[in-house]
């Protein structure tokens, strides 16, 4: 099992591209680019990059060798074209996880860490960028800590995060929309030179989403499905939930749904088992984590969807009774990405049969 580190609780020094940790909530309108940003969307250098705090990061040129944290912020950039410039990765997709062609040029990665990149392995990459998903990288374990910001500089690698997972939790208000998401693929196509392709991914994401919008966007809120992402590698002793800063609060509710844990501010939260049969959802996505093949995955999914018939403190639910499963990987719920809108549209299919797709 992978550690709860990886999906990382944002650091109070949390980074974030362009915009600063705005407040991402469901309005729509946080995180918008001033002036300057929409002048490096169109490629144009110098381009400036801001943390949490404010702190900058400026490039002059687009980034040459670029090592990503994870499966995430590397199939970002190769959607935008700029896979010829990666030269390492942590956390690497499983083979045909990706589909097509990006799963080939995936494989062609050099894989630096099958989990966090050993500290020592990252700051030797010989990296002018280093692109992390999450705020936390200590994994402890004997992998060593993360480098400073001071390691960065003396490497010569500049340092910036995705800010929809990074900055998760310090949102000011509940996530119910994709803008930080579209804001982080924006920005990356800013610093990479490849604004033309980032405004073509944003458009797909907004026309599946917007299409799913007219089909159930007007359902009464006491008519939404209650949902519950079940998070399955987190550990069944005691479950974990995304909370109403997580992005999968912001699928769930594009799709029509109502998070059962919504009331919880913050990214993830450890509950107890009573809490959810409390809530007794209508239904339960079995979030597993990439195993790396289809038929692993399907492997998974039977074994999360085994342990809540077979526990007593579960098998009683109305979703578990009434088999109200969906089979939705984690990664593409819970992390930045093109396929949340995918997810979105997945969610609403089952949730709507003949509505909304």
């Amino acid at each position: 099992m992978r550690s709860r580190v990886w999906w990382g609780t944002a650091a109070v020094l949390c980074g974030l591209l362009v915009a600063g940790c705005g407040d991402g909530g469901g309005s729509g309108d946080g995180d918008q680019a001033g002036p300057a940003d929409e002048k490096s969307a169109t490629g144009d250098y110098p381009v400036t990059v801001t943390d949490c705090l404010g702190a900058k990061a400026t490039f002059s040129k687009a980034p040459e060798r670029i090592v990503t944290s994870n499966a995430s912020s590397l199939e970002l950039l190769l959607r935008l074209g700029a896979g010829d410039n990666i030269i390492g990765t942590g956390f690497p997709p499983g083979k045909s996880t990706l589909p097509g062609e990006l799963d080939a040029q995936a494989r062609k990665v050099k894989v630096l860490g099958q989990s966090v990149i050993p500290k020592e392995k990252l700051l030797g990459s010989g990296a002018d960028l280093y692109i992390d998903t999450f705020a936390s990288m200590n994994m402890g374990g004997g992998m060593g800590d993360a480098p400073t910001e001071e390691e960065f500089k003396a490497a010569g690698i500049k340092h910036i995060y995705l800010k929809s997972t990074a900055c998760a939790a310090q949102n000011k208000r509940p996530v119910t929309d994709l803008s930080a998401v579209e804001a982080d693929i924006t920005s990356l196509g800013a610093v990479t030179g490849t604004g033309a392709k980032a405004k073509e991914l944003v458009d797909g994401m907004k026309k599946k989403v917007d299409t799913v919008r007219k089909a159930v966007g007007r359902t009464a809120e006491g008519e939404r499905p209650t949902y519950f992402f079940f998070d399955y590698d987190a550990g069944t002793k005691q479950p974990t939930v995304v909370c109403n800063r997580q992005i999968a609060n912001a699928v769930i509710t594009l799709a029509g749904a109502r998070n059962v844990f919504a009331d919880c501010d913050g990214d993830y939260q450890q509950v107890g088992w009573e809490d959810v049969i409390s809530r007794n959802p209508d239904w339960i996505q079995l979030g597993v984590r990439d195993r790396g093949s289809e038929a692993a995955n399907e492997r998974a999914f039977d074994e999360a969807r085994k342990w809540l018939k077979s526990n007593p403190a579960t098998k009683g639910l109305k979703a578990v009774k009434e088999g109200h499963f969906l089979r939705i990987g984690s990664e593409r719920t819970t992390i930045a990405g093109v396929g949340n809108a995918d997810t979105v549209r997945a969610i609403a299919k089952a949730l709507y049969p003949g509505k909304a797709g």
